[in-house]
């Protein structure tokens, strides 16, 4: 049987060929470009991370940094929105709204709470902050001063630990008092219808007996 011409006049078998020789070299060029952007992503963190541009990026025009690096005033939160469920904004786009850790100041999301720690403590954020990652040396007076103030705080908490105890042991006395007078109350007040019912009992007895026409029970001393 003969084989069928293409349009082109080449045989079937021929574009078959090629057709399955092109797909395997997409799928070749297309997982090697996969690779290739693997790997330029994790050089561009790795960059990131020591405070250097992104690789085909120039660096960013920031002024000078004017301020030694400062202490964090308010906590991260890094887990806020644990086990919560969140509505995603912008989900293709650069900027809030996408999932992860976003930094205002640099305008980047993070995926993790590693990878936005690192960045936050990278030089580049530093910079954007217009702090340097040298930290300011304390003096002897600015030690002390803080020797001072903590021994303080240590001294307050301890004051106050022994207070609590106090008053609670006040309590405690206090509870264990009220508690013995109930009950001695409550004994007395058994005693005195103890009392009343022998009374009751007795002046029963003395009018049967006179209704009997006795006169009494006992002896009668001459």
């Amino acid at each position: 049987m003969a084989d069928k011409d293409g349009a082109y006049g080449a045989k079937a078998a021929d574009t078959d060929f090629r057709r399955k020789w092109d797909k395997e070299e997409y799928a070749e060029r297309a997982k090697r470009k996969d690779m290739e952007e693997r790997e330029r992503m994790q050089e561009n963190e790795e960059r990131m991370r020591q405070g250097e541009p992104r690789k085909g990026e120039k660096k960013d025009d920031l002024p000078k940094p004017t301020e030694l690096m400062k202490q964090r005033d308010a906590p991260l939160e890094l887990d806020k929105n644990l086990n919560k469920t969140m509505v995603v904004q912008n989900p293709g786009g650069r900027g809030p709204g996408q999932p992860g850790f976003y930094c205002e100041t640099c305008n980047r999301t993070y995926k993790d709470s590693v990878g936005y720690l690192d960045h936050i403590n990278s030089r580049a954020h530093l910079r954007a902050l217009g702090q340097t990652t040298k930290i300011a040396r304390s003096t002897l007076v600015q030690v002390q001063a803080r020797i001072a103030l903590l021994r303080e705080k240590t001294k307050e908490a301890a004051s106050a630990k022994a207070y609590d105890f106090d008053k609670r042991l006040e309590e405690v006395k206090e509870k264990e008092r009220a508690l013995r007078e109930q009950k001695k109350a409550e004994k007395k007040a058994e005693k005195e219808k103890a009392r009343l019912a022998f009374i009751t009992d007795s002046n029963e007895d003395s009018e049967m007996a006179v209704m009997m026409g006795f006169g009494g029970f006992g002896s009668t001393k001459k």
